[in-house]
């Protein structure tokens, strides 16, 4: 049998069709019923994020269960009952002048039928006549799904005769496996999933364009940047037409910004009065409404912010710019979650900055609440201190939660369950018995003493311990969270003169806190349990918050690309390593990952997989940090393979995020300890062959 265009089309569809499961089950189980439970199906998502995929994914299942398909697109029909009725006898193969409706009656009695109308957002000024003239004409044997970029109208949501019989399918952005997996399909190599992933968020159509770009240049790099074409067409699904250059203004500074309010928008445009703007922007289909403002899709942020800075970095360093004097000059008069959530907002304006942005995560932070020490939260807190840091600690802990209560900051998450935590120690209100229990905080009182003692009036703290319940010190919301609040505090204390933050792994923070200026305090490096921790300070005197915050700002500013332009620096030499001595570079890389003073000496910073990650003349830190993002995006690809994905797990649990040793990693992931030897050898040496074939193609990870 010869096979016809359309069935190549529809195979090479199913090829590529990934995820979207609960989406078909709903649609197929309706369908197959016996009776319908419902007669229309609005399904609405932003511009890209796969309706019609899934609309021709429901036409394939009406085929597979003996439902007869008419599709419709609003793109080609006039919004007037007439031509819409005419569409729909061309689709039915009847002649311009047939009566639809009888037609429907008449094939209804022989098979079911479905109606699916996409683009429907075109088809607005005749919805009030579908759902009160015509659709009711239909028979019950009829189901009718709509696609469209809106969510349906308050008149569907709130008849009464259409409640029982309506139902709406918002659609989303792919999961992150799902993602993955359809960027496997399409052959986009496994090292490069991972910043593909982080640019789109897993929106169909972005998925799609990088896959296509990859196609084309398979030796490819992803950089949205780098990628002009793909975010222009992705600006063109998301932002349809942009009715003059305000909106357009508004648009851009919309997608820098954590949360749009109406005062904020009207300070980054110098605009006295921007209600229309405000609502124009909370009707785009990809902004969502908060109880503290607007924000856009992550995508749509990703896709805007890269356009601009690729189109204009001047004027997004100006944008940036407005929006940092507006925050600075509201800190100082604000408290509270107020004056948390302006923290936030500041410093979500480096979250592209290379320094600042592999410490911090922006995505989760928002649905974590601060609040006081409960009764109740005492044991929990003892208990997961004692997890990752032994006995010894949880006894010392123990002792502060009854000296200092107060000190104490839980992050709770939505249901209020128990998140992470801090414990800070007021070091002018300890006493001598307190430093008999804890050596920690007498080291900081004899560093304190023997640079400079507190005056009557100054106060000095010691963040003694802090973590999240599920991941200890790891990058995530709580361990953003716990440092937003500290930086709070430090505003808002009076007398503060120096404030101390100790780490369990303090090389890895080494970059990110040298570039804010928290120096490394060797001398208060203790150890607790055969674990290390070292310490980082701040001479609060030297330079008060406001004056660090300027000092942040500044540097943001020179980090700009249009600030950079001019910058003409010597590059050392390309190194090309053999395989041997690429082996050992990347060995000691893993070794020395949460260690980057253990990284200044690896031959890969002046490798080709590095440098050509980083802008020209990027000092040390800067490609310390590439190499770390390298090294975890190599480890991280292991984790699309079943097979490999317990490999990822003891590289985690050994590098990334290393336990003190690695019988208690072996014990964190509940193997025996030979097991997993043998699965931190196999993922050694599997991440060496992923970084070994992106160096011989003059790839990056």
């Amino acid at each position: 049998m010869t096979l016809r265009l359309a069935d190549h089309l529809s195979a090479a569809r199913k090829r590529t069709f990934i995820g979207r499961e609960a989406e078909r089950e709903f649609f197929r189980s309706n369908i197959h019923a016996t009776e319908l439970e419902f007669y229309v199906l609005h399904v609405f998502g932003p511009g890209g994020v796969g309706k019609t995929t899934l609309l021709k994914e429901f036409i394939t299942l009406c085929n597979q269960n003996s439902v007869n398909p008419i599709y419709l697109d609003g793109r080609n029909i006039e919004a007037s009952p007439n031509v819409l009725l005419g569409a729909l006898n061309l689709a039915m193969g009847l002649p311009l002048t047939a009566a639809p409706l009888e037609a429907l009656n008449e094939a209804a009695r022989q098979q079911r039928q479905v109606i699916l109308i996409d683009t429907y957002e075109l088809l607005k000024p005749i919805d009030n006549w579908l759902r009160e003239v015509f659709l009711p004409q239909l028979p019950e044997n009829v189901l009718v799904v709509l696609a469209g970029h809106t969510p349906p109208s308050a008149a569907w949501r709130t008849d009464p005769g259409w409640q029982n019989f309506f139902r709406t399918l918002p659609l989303r952005n792919l999961t992150p496996d799902e993602s993955l997996s359809y960027l496997t399909n399409r052959n986009v190599p496994v090292e490069q999933q991972r910043p593909v992933l982080d640019f789109t968020h897993g929106h169909p159509l972005a998925l799609c364009l990088v896959a296509d770009l990859y196609a084309q240049h398979p030796d490819a790099h992803f950089q949205p940047e780098a990628a002009p074409d793909v975010v222009k067409t992705l600006l063109e699904q998301l932002v349809q037409k942009v009715p003059g250059p305000a909106h357009r203004t508004a648009l851009e500074a919309c997608a820098l910004l954590r949360l749009t309010t109406e005062p904020l928008l009207a300070e980054i445009l110098k605009m006295p009065e921007v209600h229309d703007l405000f609502d124009w922007l909370r009707g785009l289909s990809f902004i969502d409404s908060g109880l503290l403002g607007l924000f856009p899709h992550d995508l749509a942020r990703e896709a805007l912010s890269a356009d601009l800075r690729w189109r204009n970095p001047d004027w997004y360093a100006e944008l940036q710019y407005r929006a940092r004097a507006y925050y600075g000059r509201r800190l100082p008069s604000t408290r509270g979650q107020e004056q948390q959530r302006l923290l936030f907002d500041y410093i979500f304006l480096h979250r592209n900055n290379p320094m600042v942005r592999p410490f911090l995560e922006w995505q989760t932070s928002g649905t974590l609440m601060t609040d006081s020490l409960h009764p109740q939260d005492i044991a929990q807190i003892l208990a997961t201190v004692e997890l990752y840091e032994g006995p010894a600690s949880a006894k010392v802990a123990e002792h502060w939660l009854t000296r200092q209560p107060q000190g104490v900051r839980v992050f709770r998450d939505s249901r209020q369950q128990l998140d992470g935590f801090s414990i800070m120690v007021k070091l002018h209100l300890v006493e001598a018995e307190d430093l008999a229990i804890d050596p920690v905080i007498k080291k900081a009182l004899d560093f304190l003493a023997s640079h400079r003692p507190l005056a009557e009036d100054e106060t000095a703290v010691f963040f003694r311990f802090w973590m999240a319940c599920d991941n200890y010190q790891a990058v995530s919301a709580t361990q953003s969270l716990t440092f937003v609040t500290a930086l709070q505090y430090y505003m808002i204390a009076p007398g503060l003169v120096y404030s101390f933050f100790p780490c369990s792994n303090p090389e890895f923070w080494s970059a990110m806190f040298s570039y804010t200026e928290l120096a490394r305090l060797p001398e208060l490096d203790f150890e607790i349990n055969g674990r290390a921790y070292g310490t980082y300070g701040h001479d609060w005197r030297a330079q008060p918050p406001m004056v660090w915050l300027a000092m942040m700002e500044e540097r943001e500013i020179v980090s700009q690309p249009s600030a950079r332009s001019g910058a003409t620096k010597t590059e050392a030499p390309l190194v090309v390593l053999s395989r041997p001595e690429f082996t050992e570079a990347v060995n000691s890389g893993l070794h020395d990952y949460a260690r980057p003073g253990g990284l200044n000496q690896n031959p890969l910073l002046r490798s080709r997989l590095v440098v050509e990650q980083v802008k020209a003349g990027a000092a040390l830190p800067e490609r310390i940090v590439a190499l770390q993002t390298m090294l975890k995006n190599a480890c991280e690809a292991l984790q699309a393979s079943p097979k490999e994905a317990k490999y990822y797990r003891a590289l985690y649990h050994t590098y990334l995020q290393p336990a003190a040793t690695q019988e208690q990693a072996a014990e964190l992931l509940d193997v025996p300890f030979s097991s997993f030897r043998r699965h931190l050898k196999a993922g050694i040496a599997r991440v060496e062959e992923i970084l070994w074939q992106r160096e011989l193609q003059g790839l990056e990870v």
